[in-house]
């Protein structure tokens, strides 16, 4: 019985190694922005409560931004 699979091997993609990094910059950059957001908007309402969400949530952003800059400086090569 033939074979059904060819014998050409499979196309392997190089690994990415600083894939869980660059997912995490983004989480926080996003989150942080929708908490700031939603912080601003809660504010006008309570603004006790509006500050204790726009706060982290700047602070968060600002980490996501900050995580950008560390990726530029990390070497790709092992």
């Amino acid at each position: 019985m033939a074979d059904a699979t060819p014998n050409t091997p499979t196309p392997v993609k190089p690994p990415k190694p600083h894939a869980r990094l660059e997912k995490w910059i983004w989480i926080l950059i996003y989150g942080g922005l929708f908490l700031l957001i939603l912080g601003i908007a809660t504010g006008r309402t309570d603004a006790a409560l509006g500050w204790s969400m726009a706060v982290p949530g700047g602070v968060i952003a600002l980490v996501g931004v900050v995580l950008i800059y560390v990726r530029s400086r990390l070497n790709d090569k092992k």
